[in-house]
């Protein structure tokens, strides 16, 4: 059932990293960053729930928090024009 889940996730992941690669500008290119972070961690809650490791939740929580933190910073860099 694992891998079910985990091929559902395959199509969208390339999408947004074709969207990253070849984004016409830098603001696509941090929103396609965004996106895959939450797909990562709903692929790390996926983990934790079949593997039963609450560690997963641990270290996508912490994703989380950089990656908003991040997203933050490069919308702030391009806010700026820097």
């Amino acid at each position: 059932m694992l891998w079910l889940y985990l091929l559902l996730f395959v199509p969208p992941i390339l999408m947004i990293l074709w969207r990253f690669l070849k984004g016409p500008d830098a603001a696509n290119r941090i929103l396609a960053l965004d996106t895959l972070t939450v797909l990562f961690i709903a692929l790390l809650a996926l983990l934790a729930l079949f593997h039963g490791r609450a560690i997963y939740l641990d270290v996508a929580l912490v994703f989380a928090l950089v990656g908003f933190a991040g997203v933050i910073l490069f919308g702030r860099f391009l806010e700026k024009g820097v």
